[in-house]
């Protein structure tokens, strides 16, 4: 029964946009990456060079994480996917923290930067736990705790506005809109395409954060 659910969540069509767009999504991260390590290792102020470089590191390999995971989840063949879809769902969670971990190492520096940091991972850890051990079952619970961990930077907003440029700063309120916006077609199981589309948001999201992270230097 679990198999013939996961079968016909997607069909052949939304399978392969599924895992072109998070395909493409994984090379453009691996891009990312590079592209952030050069930057802070030129402009970063030297005091602050090893926490900009570490956070922006950390960054860069969770949207190779989550991109690469989600690719495999919908390319792989029906027996793989159990698996995968549990590393695609706590991939999400790496994401998050991967993201604060870039500002909180940053332009956060600092107790403020320190405190959310810790709040942050020890909700995804929580998270990746529930997901590993409940599966599914936990689902909607995820979903639910993906939107208030993106925005318990709200807490952290007068900060990282003076600490920031303005570009990077809009640049990171655009990204967090644009993946919130994006979770109502991820809620939209059966209306076709919408998995996608969702890929589509996530994507735009990712390259606002980037963009942020990187002219914030």
């Amino acid at each position: 029964m679990k198999e013939e659910k996961i079968k016909r969540r997607y069909s052949i069509g939304e399978e392969i946009a599924n895992a072109v767009t998070h395909g493409i999504g994984a090379g453009l991260s691996i891009a990312a990456l590079v592209l952030l390590i050069i930057r802070a290792a030129r402009y970063a102020p030297q005091d602050l060079k090893a926490g900009y470089i570490v956070g922006f590191t950390i960054f860069g390999a969770s949207l190779i994480i989550l991109y690469l995971f989600s690719t495999l989840y919908h390319a792989l063949p029906l027996k793989a996917k159990k698996v995968f879809g549990i590393f695609d769902h706590c991939s999400i969670y790496i994401l998050i923290a991967g993201t604060y971990t870039a500002y909180c190492l940053s332009a956060l520096h600092g107790a403020v930067g320190w405190a959310i940091f810790g709040i942050i991972w020890g909700m995804a850890v929580l998270g990746i736990v529930l997901y590993s051990i409940f599966g599914s079952r936990v689902r909607v619970l995820s979903v639910i705790t993906y939107i208030p961990m993106g925005w318990l930077i709200i807490f952290a907003a007068r900060p990282l506005k003076e600490q920031l440029p303005l570009l990077s700063f809009k640049f990171l309120l655009i990204g967090g809109i644009l993946y919130t916006a994006g979770c109502i077609f991820y809620a939209m199981k059966r209306v076709k395409w919408s998995h996608s589309i969702w890929h589509l948001f996530v994507m735009a999201g990712s390259i606002m954060h980037f963009f942020s992270l990187y002219y914030s230097l």
